[in-house]
This record gives structure tokens, sequence and C-alpha cells, in this order.
């Protein structure tokens, strides 16, 4: 196999990217390296990637229409994993154009590239954040989600309307996968777990939004990553008996499917496992809930369940555990 990984010095991505080669996959990643944050972290996972001898990379910007034109001329993917984009909600309210650019320019020009060289199977990374302002929970894919309270939503809900037209349209198989609240070793430092641990050991308070009142569906990068690898495996098909009232399959070879750990876990008990294995009680700033987040996450897993057999296993207690000795490993390593 021969696959695309786009965000590939990325957390998720890069995960993903290692996986795959740990199964003698050949791997070309795509990254543009950007300082949204720390590049030296971004280039760390690269450096462990790029000791494999099967894994090409290229740094590219999605925006830029020749360069990722130019990448599907020139190769050939069995299937596209596609998890670039600008992510976070709170960095969209104050920098809008850059999810425009990254999120619905690049998009377009992943879609472009797979019409154009005919790819069997692009899978890409939507968002829980596409539930917005739904108050039914477990937030289910048969669930209609019109009304997203942040750009960052916006255009994953956007992007999942543009691989719809391109699957009726040019018969590629798209599948979306939206991810609820990723966490684990390599992650990305804003959110929340990493923000905290920083912050709760070098000695400074934590803001806890809503004073404490959410919820979210932490869901452990290892459990991520099984489930993209089964989802890779399903090419979607024609739902031949589709009237328009499944919102996750289609007329068009679409799926969309959770990716969640079906266990909403209080923001207060994350903190309090991370006090545990930080040995360290944090100083808590508790503050209203910001513009653009949500109270709550819980993911309705019945679609993937059904699909690809897939369930999450690992608990929030162990996947804190983990990321904090990858933490003390990586930040806190003794002076030689």
């Amino acid at each position: 196999m021969k696959t695309l990984v786009t965000g590939a010095a990325g957390f998720i991505g890069f995960h993903l990217a290692k996986r795959l080669l740990q199964q003698g996959e050949q791997v070309f990643g795509l990254d543009n390296l950007n300082p949204y944050y720390d590049v030296t972290l971004k280039e760390s996972r690269l450096a462990l990637l790029q000791q494999y001898r099967q894994f090409q990379f290229q740094k590219s910007d999605l925006a830029d229409r020749q360069a990722i034109a130019d990448l599907f001329s020139v190769h050939r993917f069995d299937r596209v994993f596609h998890l670039a984009a600008q992510a976070g909600v709170r960095y969209s309210l104050d920098n809008p154009h850059c999810y425009v650019e990254s999120n619905l320019v690049g998009f377009l020009n992943i879609l472009e590239g797979c019409r154009a060289s005919a790819t069997p199977h692009l899978i890409y990374a939507s968002s829980s954040s596409v539930y917005g302002s739904n108050k039914k929970m477990p937030f289910s894919v048969l669930d209609s989600v019109d009304h997203p309270i942040s750009l960052y939503a916006a255009t994953k809900k956007a992007n999942e309307l543009m691989a719809h037209s391109y699957a009726h349209l040019y018969h590629i198989p798209v599948t979306g996968l939206r991810f609820f609240t990723v966490y684990g070793p390599w992650g990305r430092p804003d959110m929340a777990l990493f923000i905290f641990t920083k912050a709760i050991l070098e000695g400074r308070p934590i803001s806890v939004y809503n004073y404490g009142k959410m919820e979210r569906d932490f869901t452990y990068i290892d459990d991520i990553i099984e489930g993209i690898m089964r989802v890779g495996e399903v090419i979607p098909k024609i739902n031949p008996d589709w009237q328009g009232n499944d919102p996750s399959t289609s007329a068009a070879p679409y799926r969309i499917f959770n990716i969640g750990n079906r266990n909403p876990v209080p923001l207060l008990t994350m903190i309090e496992i991370l006090e545990k294995y930080l040995e360290k009680e944090a100083i808590k700033n508790f503050l209203p809930i910001q513009p653009g987040d949500v109270p709550a996450t819980y993911a309705d897993m019945d679609a993937l369940i059904s699909t690809c057999n897939f369930l999450p296993k690992t608990s929030i207690e162990e996947g804190i555990n983990r990321f904090v000795s990858w933490y003390r490993s990586y930040y806190l390593k003794p002076d030689p």
C-alpha cells in the first residue's frame, strides 16, 4: 500500500503514519509545519517517522494549489488520510482567515487531487464540534448538525458537504471521522490536558471554564488510531435504500462516523486524575464558558461499532498516566 497522510507532523497524523510504517506500508507525509503551536514538537515527531526507510515527506501548504496538484500527478495513492487542518475553536475567534485557507481551500485542493488521480478511498478528519448547540445526548451521526457555534466547526461541517458533493459527482469513496477530544503522548500543546500539565508543574493556576461544569468524551490516541485503521479498510458504498433520512450515508459512496470513547468525563474528574499522576495539586481559576465552547460532548458509536467492530478500550486513568509519563520523559529529561 502507498498511503498519503496529510498533517503527518501533527498529533493524530504522526501516530497514524507511525502505525502504517510499522506495518511495512509506504507512507508519504505532507505537512506545512506551521507555528500554530511549538514547531520543535512537530519536528521531533517528524524525526521519528524519518527513521523508516519507506517514509517520504514533503513540506507543503494545503492551500498551495499547484503543489498539491503536482503531488497527485506524480504519485498514485491507494488511499488518502487527510488529517491536516487548522485546528482550535478559540483560535478561530481571532484568526478566521486561517481556517478558510487551510480547511476550505486546502480541503478543496485535496478533493481535486483525489478526483484527478481517481483515489480509491479518501478518509478525512471532521470533528465533534460540528454538533454545535445540539442538546440531545449522545451525539449521533443521525442527528442534524446545522447549527455550528464556531467558525472552526463550520469549516468542518463544510468539509462534510464538500466531500459528499465529490462522492456524488465523481464517485470518490469518502469517509469522514468526527473526532472527540483526542489526547495522549505527543499531544497538542493547545489542548487542556497539555496546558494543565505544564501549568501545574510550573506552579501556575489553570483556567477552568464554565466553572468546571464541562464534560468531554476524552479518547486516547491509540484507540483513535485503531478506529482510523479499521475505517481505512472499509470503502464506503452507495446505500441503495437511502431516502434522505440518514445524514451519515447517501446514494453516493459516502459515510460519516463518530470516533470517541462513549464515556464523557467531567473536567474536574480529569483534573483530579492529572493531579494524582503529577503528584501535585492544581491551583484552579474558575471562569465562565468561552465563546464557541460547548458544555459537554458524548459520542454515539453505534455506526462505527456495527461497521468496523471497533470499541475503544483505554480508560481515562490509564491514558492520563501514559501522557504524564511521556510528558516527563520529553520535557523534563535530566541534563546530560
